[in-house]
Formats: C-alpha cells, structure tokens, sequence
C-alpha cells in the first residue's frame, strides 16, 4: 500500500477521533479452480443537526459507527461459487447487532443465465443496489424503502434487514455487447402480521446501457465510477409486489411497488468528471385508517418520490485525493402524511474511490425529523445538520 494513503487515512481518522483499524485483503488460490478472499468495510461519521438534542432545543453532536463489514467470496469451481457477508446492523440504535448480511450459493453458467440463492438483495433501485459502500455520497438513499430496507428484521414480522432477504435471484445480461441486464427473485417479503395466507413477495429489475456497459459482480450496482468505466448512461427500471404484504393481521393491504433510476457519468479529458443520477418512485399499499392507527401495522410508503444528484469531479491531485462538489434533493410525497423534502450540498475527497473517501456535507429539510413515519401522525420541522463522514474498504 502507498505510505501516502495510510498516512492520509489516519490524519483524517484521528482528526474525527477514530482510531484507524488494522485490515487486510487476501485471495487465497488452493487449486486451478477453487479460491477464496476475504476483505473489510467499515464507515463512521460525525453529525451535528439542530433541534436534534435531548433536550429538542440544542444542536446534537454525535460520532457514530455507521457500518462494519467482513466480506468473505470464493470459489468451488468454475460455476459454483459463494459469498459471505456480517454487517454491524443498525450500528448505534437500540437494534444494534451484528447479523449475516448475505450468505449466496452461487451458480454461474452463461452469462445469459445464473442463479443465486440464500440471503441477497431483493431487486430493487439503483440507490438501494448500490448500497451505502458504492453510492455516490455518503448519506444514504433517502426516498422510501422498499420492504427489505423498511423492514429491521427476518422472520415473524419482517421482511428483510438492508434491503437483503432470503430467496432466489435470476440474473443475466443479453446481446452482444451485454447491454440488456436482467435480475427476477422470489423472496419471503413480509413474514406474519398481514401475511397470513403466506405469500411470497417478488421482485426484478431490468437495465439498459446505452454508452459503456457496466461492469459489477452479479446482479449488484454502483453511482459511480470516478471515470473510470469512461462514458456511461443507463436506464433501469424494478418492480416488487406482495399480496398482503403490509398492514396488519387485521387490516391486511396488498403492496406494490416500482421505480425508474438513471445514471449518467461522463468523462471531460483534462476538465473532470461528471456524475447525474436519478429515480422516481411509486408506490401503492392501500392501507385504510384502522391499519395507520395501528402501532404495530408494516405501514409501507404509498405514494410517490424523487431525487436527483449532480456531481463533478475534478482532475487535479490535491494531497492525497481528489474534489468532488455535489449537489441533491430529495422529495418524498406521501399519500396518508405530510409531503417531506431534503436539499444537501457537499464535497468527496476522493482518495482510492470506493475504497477511500471523506465527505463533508450539509443537509437541510424535513426528512430528518419526520423519517420512515409515513402515517397522519408524522410531523417534524425543517432542520440543518453537517456531517462528515469516512468510508474504507479492502
């Protein structure tokens, strides 16, 4: 590793009062065939927002461990392969554990036609896909979840944890060049509660790359590629539904739900990069009153949602990184509550793409206050917040 960038990450380490972790990555090869790697992830930030502190008037002023993860891949024989991922989940909150994110049996015979099975991501957005390791910037995707991101556990009501469920996956891409991509599951989705008669949720997603085709592990995604996947520009679409998947026992309501996601980036030589993404959401439970007044209901969003992100990368090194401003905004617009909005403005110094970066940044809206609560009760003012955030991984 360049002694530069160890250096740079503990500067920027210490100087949020983290200490740096020891990590490494290894690919151990043990015949012609089989392999197995292993690698970390962790991101931590520090979040002062307004009116956040316990005692509601006073700015909060919180270091938070946002994400730990082991990554664990490998390989039986050229088709069959695995993966195993942990997660420090909810990392902070009451619900603090430390659970397997994914655990994938692997069977990759064409690249028209491959199945994944076990505990993976349930098809869904780009942003969602992307996860918070390979968006864009560091707060996470702030338009409504679907049900496995909504959801905070597996099992008897739940539908999932971080957007990962336990089910099937089909996946694929077509044509010469791979432009057309394709994944198509059937997952457990919503578990009791409104779910009595037990019905599966399914999900899929189907993109199209106009410029360079993407290149990503599987069926997964990333925002961005730091120009290095040169001029892209794909148009995705995904849809999920489950008949009484959510409400209550007594109130059950059927959901369905679907999004359009953009992602433009091109490539200025010698002028910087330039990074555009985009989704609308639209979704539909059709919950009634009793179900929204409900504590325990599995009250999805219905409605719709949008958000946009502009970003611009520049060439010249600085230090040990590179300056990315960007801007984004979030509308949330829901059918039983308050509409909601989010405007951000920061800045990536982006060391090692993925794999290192700092961001700074600042958020002001309502989003922050009124949250996932999507019912009539929802009420939250407009606040600011400033964060800074670091993301490393191996």
């Amino acid at each position: 590793m360049d002694h530069r960038k160890l250096l740079g990450y503990s500067l920027v380490l210490a100087a949020l009062g983290m200490s740096p972790v020891a990590f490494a990555g290894k690919k151990l090869e043990i015949d012609d065939t089989k392999w197995i790697s292993i690698g970390i992830g962790t991101r931590g930030s520090f979040t002062s927002q307004e009116d956040a502190a316990p005692n509601g008037d006073d700015r909060n002023n919180d270091f938070n461990l946002d994400s730990a993860r082991v990554y664990l891949n490998g390989q039986i024989t050229d088709i069959i392969k695995f993966e195993l991922n942990t997660e420090c989940t909810f990392c902070g909150s009451d619900l603090e554990d430390y659970d397997i994110l994914d655990a994938i049996a692997k069977f990759e015979f064409m690249p028209e036609f491959n199945i994944w099975a076990g505990r993976l991501l349930v098809p869904a957005d780009r942003a969602e896909m992307s996860g918070p390791y390979y968006a864009n910037t560091y707060a996470f995707n702030r338009t409504p979840f679907y049900p496995s991101d909504y959801s905070v556990k597996f099992g008897n009501g739940g539908a999932g944890v971080y957007g990962r469920d336990n089910g099937v996956n089909i996946w694929g891409a077509f044509g010469e060049e791979k432009r057309f991509t394709y994944v198509v599951g059937g997952f457990n989705g919503l578990q009791g509660g409104a779910n009595q008669s037990d019905d599966l949720l399914v999900g899929a997603r189907i993109s199209y790359n106009f410029l360079n085709v993407e290149s990503n592990p599987g069926y997964y995604t990333s925002s961005t590629y730091y120009g290095a996947a040169g001029d892209i520009f794909t148009l995705s679409a995904a849809i999920q539904s489950q008949q009484d998947g959510a409400g209550t026992e007594a109130d059950p309501a059927d959901f369905t739900g679907w999004s359009i996601d953009l992602l433009s980036e091109t490539v200025f030589d010698g002028i910087g990069v330039l990074t555009f993404e985009a989704e609308y959401k639209d979704f539909d439970t059709d919950l009634n009153a009793a179900a929204l007044a409900d504590p325990d209901c599995f009250c999805l969003f219905s409605g719709d949602a949008g958000m946009a992100t502009l970003l611009f990368m520049f060439p010249e090194v600085i230090g040990i990184g590179k300056i990315q401003p960007y801007i984004g905004y979030t509308k949330n617009d829901p059918d039983y509550s308050e509409d909601r909005d989010n405007y951000e403005v920061g800045i990536n110094y982006i060391i090692d793409g993925q794999n290192a970066r700092v961001s700074l940044y600042y958020d002001y809206g309502d989003i922050m206050t009124k949250g996932l609560n999507y019912t009539p009760s929802a009420s939250g003012d407009n606040v600011n917040a400033v964060s800074v955030g670091v993301q490393l991984q191996f």
